[in-house]
């Protein structure tokens, strides 16, 4: 019922007209607002009203401009960082080992004995370049099919600007009167070989955890290989994981200090090294998070044979605020690159993020997958065999930094990081007084052997512990909040112009009226309008409401003429009811009675 009171009211303005023009509205409001200089403009002499237009136009524009600047730097969303040391007690980190030859000699000879052939062959060539001294005479035919998917060229360097590029194996014309070229030997060994063996058969040609890992003790506790989960790495072969957390509980450390951490002995097993693909001789290994892929290319570190090596791990705990201050994801779920590492079941992170990207890439561009990471399915890995541009489409999308950038946007770091500080010491070991009997005794559990299997050329002792009982965390808080912009909103405004939040109301109060004055205007043109186009337009809500009301409004119908203006003035009057008479009710004065009135009293 109240709505339709105010309906019918709405209308009645509608049609009354504005009651306000827009000049009066102004006026009303420079003379009952709170803010300070409008009122002082209507009030003042004609010279002080422009002085004080003038500096309220002024100090109104830089309130605007220097809200426009806070509002800017509100939607920046800047963060600040702050940093925060804690005590509790901390999960042990993963620790990865690997090999840094990723197969025995002795279990991948017989796949790679071409290949050795042809390499030896392209030194001999390089190294006695004239034909006469060379031994190909004597030797089997080799395998230029081969050849062909695994070059190896020279490149003559004589004139800088215009290298050479010769085939090792093409017949070189040489004269003793010209001087002797400086070459340099360019490799590239090819992975087409073993890319085609078997994920299993790959593995049982690494090196194995009973093999490798001689002695493990964690804390008081021993342990050993069967502790270890085993990965596959494509650079490294069959990896190990200690602490990774997949199928129990991660490891807490309860103090600092070696004699509370991790102690490994390993065996690389040197002289089985693949000739002519490892160049360095050790273990990889990597401190990281526990469900996190380890990225040892990225992130690992060598440990030499010979030596003990001793890592001391501060932890860094990172926090990054999420969206809109950065952008960072918790899970992944919101990168639109799938990640080809969930396969192992680990958590996202940007390295997984980027070489999914770039396999995704090279399967669309190329048609196959590289080695070295995992595979969509259906998709098979890339041999010169079956795709013999593999390599020249891999080494283009390599270097191409349009693709590159694309997977840099695509990919997002992880709100919540931890990273471990390692501190790096070495030393000999064992030592020459005690290498004897510690290489019996290792011997011994290894093979249970009384002769000496092990030498120091093979063997790598590892500490790994927390070297202080605390952690930092590094968080990031928004520098500028919802708090901040309002104070600084209505600082600016209360130092300018002496306003308030009253004040804004009042203003959007009096931009109401106006745009509500419009409105009746533009209403009350339209009906102006059509009364001109339409002469003879049916009487309005107003009218009829009057008419009703009203018993002597009456609505002329149209085409009826007015009566004369004599004639109305000799209508007799309507009849009209006289007002009562009330005098008798009147009280008069005493004073105004005399004693000889006959006037009685009632």
């Amino acid at each position: 019922m109240n709505l339709k009171k105010y309906f019918i009211r709405a209308l009645h303005r509608l049609q009354k007209g504005p009651g306000y023009t827009y000049k009066e509205l102004l006026v009303w409001y420079c003379d009952n607002t709170n803010t300070h200089g409008p009122k002082r403009i209507i009030k003042e002499g004609p010279k002080k009203k422009l002085i004080w237009f003038f500096l309220t136009l002024l100090f109104a524009s830089l309130v605007f401009w220097q809200w426009g600047i806070l509002i800017n730097t509100y939607l920046s969303y800047n963060v600040t960082s702050s940093l925060s040391i804690g005590f509790k007690t901390m999960k042990f980190p993963a620790v990865t080992v690997c090999n840094a030859n990723p197969y025995r000699y002795s279990e991948a000879k017989p796949l790679l004995k071409e290949l050795d052939r042809l390499i030896d062959a392209a030194l001999e060539r390089i190294l006695q370049p004239s034909p006469g001294n060379s031994s190909e005479s004597i030797t089997p035919p080799l395998d230029l099919e081969l050849w062909h998917q695994i070059p190896l060229v020279l490149i003559d360097e004589h004139d800088k600007d215009n290298p050479i590029i010769l085939d090792i194996f093409e017949t070189i014309q040489s004269s003793t009167d010209t001087p002797t070229p400086k070459y340099k030997l360019a490799v590239k060994l090819s992975t087409s070989i073993l890319s085609k063996v078997p994920l299993q058969e790959r593995i049982r040609m690494g090196y194995q955890a009973e093999d490798m890992i001689l002695a493990c003790l964690y804390g008081a506790e021993p342990c050993n290989y069967k502790n270890f989960t085993q990965i596959y790495h494509p650079d490294h072969g069959n990896c190990y994981i200690f602490n990774w957390g997949m199928d129990e509980e991660a490891l807490n450390s309860s103090n600092p200090g070696a004699e509370f951490g991790l102690k490994l002995i390993l065996d690389i097993s040197q002289q089985d090294y693949i000739p002519y693909l490892s160049s360095a001789a050790g273990a990889r290994l990597m401190l990281h998070q526990q469900k996190s892929f380890p990225f040892l290319k990225d992130q690992g570190i060598y440990a030499m044979p010979g030596t003990e090596t001793s890592i001391g791990v501060l932890v860094d705990e990172l926090e990054r605020m999420g969206y809109p201050y950065s952008d960072c994801t918790m899970n992944g779920s919101d990168v639109p690159v799938k990640n080809l590492y969930s396969e192992y079941n680990t958590s996202y992170s940007i390295q997984a993020c980027l070489r999914s990207c770039f396999q995704r890439d090279m399967v669309e561009i190329c048609g196959c997958g590289h080695y070295m990471f995992p595979l969509p399915q259906g998709v098979n890995y890339c041999n010169n065999e079956d795709y013999p541009g593999w390599a020249y489409c891999y080494s283009s999308l390599r270097s191409s930094i349009r693709h590159r950038q694309i997977c840099i946007d695509s990919c997002k770091e992880t709100c919540n990081d931890t990273q471990y500080k390692m501190t790096i010491s070495m030393a000999d070991w064992p030592s020459e007084a005690s290498e004897d009997w510690i290489f019996h005794i290792l011997s011994y559990e290894r093979d249970m052997s009384t002769n000496v299997t092990l030498d120091r050329n093979g063997i790598i002792k590892l500490n790994i512990y927390f070297q202080e009982y605390n952690y930092r965390t590094i968080s990031e808080s928004a520098a500028t909040t919802i708090v901040w912009l309002l104070s600084s909103l209505g600082g600016q405004f209360g130092f300018w112009m002496g306003g308030s939040v009253l004040c804004l109301i009042e203003f959007g109060e009096i931009i109401i009226d106006s745009l509500w004055i419009t409105v009746i205007h533009i209403i009350s043109w339209c009906k102006g309008l059509r009364q001109r186009r339409y002469p003879d337009a049916p009487p309005t809500v107003s009218e009829l409401v009057q008419a009703h009301t009203n018993l002597g409004f009456q609505h002329e119908p149209p085409g009826s003429l007015p009566m004369d203006r004599d004639k109305e003035q000799e209508l007799p009057p309507e009849p009209g009811t006289p007002p009562p008479n009330y005098d008798s009710l009147r009280v008069q004065p005493l004073d105004g009675l005399g004693p000889e009135s006959d006037v009685e009293p009632e």
